[in-house]
C-alpha cells in the first residue's frame, strides 16, 4: 500500500517495556509484469484453412501464461534422459496469503501485554497442552496435534508486490533492490523442472493468480516451468477488490472450442499439431520425438484430465458443501483435485486485490484493505475453515502424507498497533513472521521457534526461507546441490543458504 510509513516507538508504562525505534520501511507498489506470452499474437489470424484451428490452438497456449507444452514435454524428457528424479507422487500445495499476516494476531499471540501490543483478540488454547493461538482460529487449535506452528521465520529482505523471496527461497529474489530479482525461479518451477508432474496429462507447477506480482514464475529456468494459471480454466465466483461476492461466476474459457470445433474433430485431427512446431523458434526435433510430443501435448489441451480437475461439477455435493462457496475455499478443493490428477506444485493466491495484498492490514481507517479488527478479523475464520477442511480432506483420503500444505505470507507486522496513524493497523515487519504447515509425511503436533515478550524478534530457531525450500526439496526428492545456469552462465545453488528444517524430518 502506498503509504507514508514513519518511524515506530513502542512504548509502555511498565519498566520492563520495550524501548527504542523501529525503523520503518516504505515499500512502493511495483506494476505487474507482462504476460509471458505478449509476442505470441494468440488471437491473430494466420495463413488460410488452418486459421481459425491454428489460432485456437495458439490461443490455448498462450492462456497457459508460458507453459508450451510440446517444449515443455521436450524439456521433461531432456530431464528424465539425464537421470533427473523419477516423479515420486509427492506433492505441495501453498497457501499464500498475500501481504503479510500478523504473527501477533494469528499464531503467536501475546496475552500479557498492553493492548497496543497483544492487539484486540483474545487467545484459544489448542490440543497441545500449553500452546495457545487466537481465538479466531478454533479449527486449528482442535486439529494442532496434526499441524505445525513455526513462529521464528526470518523474513529479512522479502517484501511484496512483487512477493519473490519466501517463493523462490532465495533472498536475492527482490525486484525492488535487484535488478535480476525476478529471475530467480519460484520453488514450484524447481520441482516442475526437476520433479515433474505426477501424470504427463496435467501441468507440473499451478497457480490461481489474482495477480501477477503476487506469484513466483520461472525466471532463469525459461517460460516452458511457469505456472499453469487454472483459474482461467475452471468455473468459479468473481469477488471485487475488497472481497465482496458479485454474484457472478467466471467464463473458464480457456478450454473452450470455437463454435463448430469440437475436442472430438480437433483430436481426429491431429496434423494440425504439426503447425505446432512453427509457433516457436527452435524445434529441431525428429519426426518420431516430435510426434510423440504433440500426443501428450494434445492429451494437455483437449484431453480430460485437466479439464476434469477442474470442474467442480464433478465433485460429490456433500464434499462441496463441506469447503463451501467462497472462492478461497473452492480453489482449495481445485487444488486437491489438481494434486489427486497429477499436478506437483499447487500456489493458491488468497487475496481479492491485485495490489500488496488482503492480508496487509495497515489499519481500520487507511484502506481498501483496513486494519487488525475490521481487515483481519473477517480473514481468519475463513483461512481457519479452508486449511483444516483441506487437510481433514486430505487426510480421510489417504493423500496427507504425500500433499506438503504450507499457510503463509512474505512478512509479520509491527509488534505495535496503531502505526502510521491508524486506529489499529500494524506495518509491515520482516524481522520475523509465523505460518503454518501440515502433511508431508512430517512429524507434527509441534510448535517450531520462539520470539521475544512482544513478538518483535526471534528469541529461538530462526527458520530462513532458504529452509523452507530445502524442506519442500526435500519432500519432493529434489536434490539440494541441484543447480541451474543464469543469464550469464553461471550455476546457481536452488537452495540459498539453508537445510531442510529438522525438526520436521
Amino acid at each position: 500500500m502506498a503509504h507514508a510509513l514513519p518511524r515506530v516507538r513502542l512504548t509502555d508504562t511498565s519498566p520492563t517495556s520495550l524501548r527504542g525505534d523501529f525503523p520503518m520501511k516504505h515499500f512502493a507498489e511495483a506494476h505487474c509484469g507482462s504476460q509471458a506470452f505478449a509476442d505470441f499474437n494468440a488471437r491473430q489470424r494466420e495463413g488460410l484453412v488452418v486459421a481459425s484451428r491454428r489460432g485456437m490452438l495458439k490461443a490455448g497456449l498462450a492462456g497457459m501464461a508460458g507453459l508450451t507444452l510440446p517444449g515443455l514435454l521436450r524439456a521433461r524428457a531432456e530431464a528424465a534422459h539425464s537421470q533427473s528424479p523419477i516423479p515420486t507422487g509427492k506433492s505441495v500445495i501453498l497457501l499464500w496469503m498475500a501481504g503479510g499476516p500478523s504473527q501477533i494476531d494469528t499464531w503467536d499471540p501475546k496475552p500479557d501485554r498492553p493492548l497496543e501490543n497483544r492487539g484486540p483478540f483474545g487467545v484459544i488454547q489448542t490440543k497441545l497442552p500449553g500452546i495457545a493461538i487466537c481465538e479466531h482460529l478454533p479449527k486449528q487449535a482442535a486439529m494442532l496435534d496434526k499441524l505445525t506452528i513455526l513462529r521464528s521465520v526470518h523474513a529479512v529482505k522479502s517484501n511484496h508486490e512483487p512477493n519473490k523471496v519466501f517463493q523462490t527461497g532465495n533472498l536475492a529474489a527482490a525486484p525492488r533492490i535487484n535488478p535480476r530479482g525476478e529471475k530467480y525461479p519460484a520453488i514450484g518451477s524447481v520441482i516442475a523442472k526437476h520433479h515433474g508432474a505426477n501424470h504427463p496429462g496435467v501441468p507440473p507447477y499451478t497457480a490461481f493468480m489474482t495477480s501477477r506480482s503476487h506469484i513466483a514464475f520461472a525466471g532463469y529456468l525459461g517460460q516452458q516451468y511457469d505456472p499453469f494459471i487454472a483459474n482461467r480454466a475452471a468455473k468459479l465466483p468473481i469477488y471485487n477488490s475488497v472481497g465482496v461476492d458479485s454474484g457472478t461466476i467466471s467464463d473458464a474459457d480457456l478450454f473452450r472450442m470455437p463454435q463448430g470445433v469440437t475436442h472430438e474433430r480437433i483430436g481426429h485431427r491431429m496434423q494440425l499439431l504439426q503447425q505446432l512446431d512453427k509457433l516457436r523458434s527452435g524445434f529441431e526435433q525428429s519426426a518420431e520425438s516430435m510426434d510423440a510430443f504433440q500426443q501428450q501435448a494434445m492429451e494437455m489441451i483437449v484431453g480430460g484430465r485437466v479439464r476434469e480437475a477442474l470442474d467442480l461439477e464433478k465433485e460429490p455435493q456433500k464434499t462441496r458443501d463441506l469447503y463451501g462457496s467462497h472462492l478461497w475455499c473452492q480453489e482449495a478443493l481445485l487444488a486437491r483435485r489438481l494434486v489427486e490428477a497429477g499436478t506437483a506444485f499447487v500456489t493458491i493466491d488468497l487475496s481479492y486485490h491485485t495490489a500488496s495484498g488482503t492480508w496487509d492490514n495497515h489499519g481500520d481507517n487507511i484502506p481498501p484493505y483496513g486494519g487488525i479488527s475490521k481487515g483481519l478479523k473477517p480473514l481468519l475464520p475463513l483461512f481457519d475453515h479452508l486449511l483444516t477442511t483441506l487437510v481433514t480432506d486430505l487426510e480421510e483420503r489417504g493423500m496427507l502424507d504425500d500433499v506438503l500444505v504450507l499457510g503463509m505470507g512474505e512478512f509479520g507486522r509491527t509488534p505495535q498497533m496503531g502505526t502510521q496513524g491508524s486506529t489499529d493497523g500494524r506495518n509491515h515487519w520482516p524481522h520475523v513472521m509465523s505460518m503454518v504447515m501440515a502433511g508431508g509425511g512430517f512429524r507434527h503436533g509441534q510448535v517450531i521457534g520462539s520470539t521475544d515478550k512482544f513478538g518483535a524478534h526471534i528469541s529461538s530457531r530462526p527458520v530462513t526461507p532458504g529452509d523452507l525450500a530445502a524442506t519442500i526439496y526435500h519432500h519432493m526428492g529434489v536434490p539440494l546441490d541441484t543447480r541451474y545456469l543464469d543469464t550469464d552462465g553461471r550455476p546457481t545453488l536452488i537452495v540459498d543458504h539453508g537445510e531442510p528444517i529438522a525438526e520436521l524430518i
